[in-house]
């Protein structure tokens, strides 16, 4: 069996983020990672290495309210948490880095609630 299909995942996720670095210009980068079973965003600091506020579907205050964990209800109820979380962190602006995913489907939930959540990217 060959490592292509993930050799291709990796070069277009590291794509992805060298452009998004560049389009950052100092700002935070609210990473997402998407698996078969849940949704997981954080927003990391790349300057001092730090991630500053996280939130997935196996989060305790959202997990029971959720039917499960892969699917588009999950992802807004992600982003919402994850936007809270950053506002009580006293973050604002980000840029969004959806990965080696595309923008559609969970990740576009994902974004769509952050933004309504009141992040702006």
């Amino acid at each position: 069996m060959s490592n292509k299909p993930e050799m291709l995942f990796r070069r277009r996720r590291q794509r992805v983020r060298f452009r998004v670095r560049q389009a950052a210009k100092g700002r935070l980068r609210l990473s997402v990672f998407r698996s078969s079973r849940h949704i997981y965003a954080q927003i990391v600091d790349d300057q001092a290495g730090r991630t500053l506020a996280a939130a997935s579907t196996l989060d305790g205050t959202i997990r029971p309210n959720l039917k499960t964990g892969s699917d588009a209800a999950a992802a807004s109820a992600v982003g919402k948490l994850i936007a809270e979380r950053a506002k009580a962190a006293g973050i604002e602006r980000v840029v969004f880095d959806r990965g080696a995913y595309l923008f559609h489907g969970r990740v576009k939930a994902l974004a769509d609630a952050a933004r309504e959540g009141g992040l702006e990217f």
